[in-house]
């Protein structure tokens, strides 16, 4: 049984947090309006699709999208950023045909991500959340 503040599953007790940032290709402005708004939809339902994984905090800029995970490490951070990045790109793509014009794919190839350690988890939910206000 995981104590308070962790999680488990059959085999491990975990606590990984990773902020990660997500950018369009480009760096171009595209994450606005409705289509910002499908975005995030898109990745929550993604993640919560996978038990292994969940979003604890989110935000849509407009050139790129910062987000605090946690995930199981048996399922890996780099594979729920491919499933969050590539779901979300086929699905805005195809809801959104003005992005296949500008863009030839939506983001990058790369993205940022780093362990949460020792850092208090409330200041780091608290810098994702007020991406918006920078």
């Amino acid at each position: 049984m995981a104590r308070e503040g962790y999680k488990s599953n059959k085999n491990v007790v975990y606590s990984s947090k990773y902020p990660c940032v997500c950018t369009p290709k480009y760096r171009r402005s595209v994450l606005v309006g409705p289509i910002a708004k499908r975005c995030e939809q898109v990745m929550r339902q993604t993640a919560e699709k996978y038990r292994a994984a969940e979003i604890i905090a989110l935000e849509i800029m407009p050139d790129h999208v910062p987000v605090l995970v946690e995930v199981d490490p048996q399922f890996g951070i780099h594979r729920l950023v491919k499933n969050l990045k590539g779901v979300s790109s086929h699905t805005l793509r195809q809801e959104f045909r003005t992005l296949k014009s500008r863009l030839p794919t939506l983001w990058t190839n790369s993205y940022f991500v780093s362990p949460v350690g020792g850092a208090p988890l409330a200041v780091i939910k608290q810098y994702v959340e007020n991406q918006k206000d920078v």
